[in-house]
C-alpha cells in the first residue's frame, strides 16, 4: 500500500468541505471525500482530485448515530488502512431555532452530527493507530464556528453543539494522546447562509475587524497546517478577520437584514 497520507474530510464536495479537500490534494494527499447525498458532486469533485495527481474516493453515509458513523469510517478504513492519517469534521446540521422554541428531536440531531460523530471517528482513529509511532501524529481537525467566541442567543441548539465541540478540543487531545493530534478551526462568515440573501451577505461578510470577506482558503490551509505540524495538539485557530471579536446582540445575518430594511 501507498505511504501517501489520506485524509477523511466529511461534507468534502461543497463549500468549505471541497476547498479543503483540494487543499489536501494539492499538497500530495490521498482524499476521501465524504458525502450525505451529493454523490454526484462528490464524484466529481475526486476526478479533479485525481487530475492533481493523487487519489480520491467518494464514502457515502449518514452521521446521525455510531453505527452509521461506523459504516463510513470502515469504508474510509478499508481504502486507506493505516495511511488515513487525518479526519477533518466538517459536516454540520445548522437549522435556526432559539431557547424560546428549542426541539429536542432538532437538538439532538445536531448534536448527533456536529458532536458525537466526531467523537466516534476520533476514538476509531487512535485505535487504528495504538502502538504505532509516527514522526507527525495523525491527528482530527475538527470545523467549528466563530460564533463559539462571540455568543448571541440565534441558532441556540447549532451553537450549544459547536460550543461542546469546542470544549472536546482539549478533552480528546488529552484522551486520544499520545496516538492522535487533535485540533480545530473556527472560521467566520464565508458562504451564503440559511435565508441569506447575496445583498445581506455581501455586508454580513464585511461585518469583521479587516472589513473584507474571509478567504476560505486561507481556511482549508489553516486545517492543512494543523494536519502537518507534528507539535500542535489541543489547538484552536480563529480564521475569521476577526469576526470574534466584533460582538453583537444577534447573528450577524438577522442585524444586518434589519438594517436592509430601514427606509
Amino acid at each position: 500500500m501507498s505511504h501517501t497520507p489520506w485524509v477523511l474530510v466529511t461534507g468534502g464536495s461543497h463549500r468549505l468541505g471541497r476547498e479543503i479537500s483540494l487543499t489536501f490534494a494539492r499538497a500530495g494527499w490521498n482524499v476521501l471525500c465524504h458525502y450525505r447525498r451529493s454523490q454526484s458532486s462528490a464524484l466529481a469533485l475526486c476526478d479533479e482530485l485525481k487530475a492533481l495527481g493523487v487519489q480520491a474516493r467518494a464514502v457515502g453515509g449518514e452521521l446521525a448515530s455510531e453505527t452509521q458513523c461506523r459504516l463510513v469510517f470502515e469504508e474510509a478504513r478499508g481504502v486507506a488502512g493505516e495511511s488515513l492519517r487525518c479526519i477533518v469534521h466538517n459536516a454540520s446540521l445548522f437549522e435556526p431555532d432559539s431557547g424560546r422554541d428549542f426541539d429536542e428531536a432538532q437538538a439532538l440531531a445536531q448534536l448527533q452530527v456536529n458532536l458525537l460523530a466526531p467523537m466516534h471517528l476520533g476514538k476509531w482513529l487512535a485505535a487504528l493507530h495504538a502502538g504505532h509511532a509516527h514522526a507527525v501524529r495523525p491527528s482530527l481537525v475538527h470545523v467549528l464556528d466563530q460564533k463559539v467566541f462571540n455568543l448571541n442567543p440565534d441558532y441556540f441548539s447549532y451553537t450549544l453543539s459547536k460550543l461542546a465541540l469546542e470544549r472536546a478540543v482539549s478533552l480528546q487531545a488529552q484522551s486520544l494522546a499520545p496516538e492522535v493530534r487533535v485540533n480545530a478551526v473556527a472560521p467566520g462568515l464565508m458562504y451564503l447562509s440559511g435565508p441569506q440573501t447575496p445583498d445581506n451577505f455581501e455586508l454580513a461578510s464585511r461585518a469583521n475587524l479587516l472589513r473584507q470577506p474571509i478567504d476560505p482558503s486561507d481556511v482549508a490551509t489553516s486545517v492543512l497546517f494543523l494536519a502537518q505540524t507534528a507539535s500542535l495538539t489541543g489547538t484552536t485557530i480563529r480564521v475569521d478577520n476577526g469576526q470574534h471579536l466584533v460582538p453583537l446582540a444577534r447573528d450577524i445575518l438577522f442585524v444586518v437584514d434589519d438594517l436592509l430594511k430601514q427606509p
